[in-house]
């Protein structure tokens, strides 16, 4: 699914309101979870999921080409854990 059909189906659940308003509604949503898992090192939504902050640790890769070694530095990832309810769904 991508943005614009999910503007869509919500607006079609609450035909009240415009696309671009549902827009910026999609948008606060998904900026209030992405600042959540930033502050607090998570999110959680019953009934779907948990959103984690976890961190890389630093690792030597290797570059396909030419099969050398290659640093690769620490980072974070956020990391998703589906809820007992999605999974029943999904399964």
């Amino acid at each position: 699914m991508t943005k614009k059909e999910l503007i869509a189906t919500v607006q079609g659940e609450f035909g009240d309101l415009t696309k671009k308003q549902v827009g910026e509604i999609v948008d606060a949503v998904f900026g209030g979870i992405s600042q959540s898992v930033q502050g607090d090192g998570r999110y959680s939504q019953p009934g779907f999921g948990t959103f984690t902050l976890k961190d890389q640790p630093a690792r030597t890769g290797r570059n396909p080409r030419t099969n050398e070694p290659i640093d690769i530095p620490a980072s974070k990832t956020c990391r998703f854990k589906p809820a007992p309810e999605l999974k029943k769904l999904i399964n």
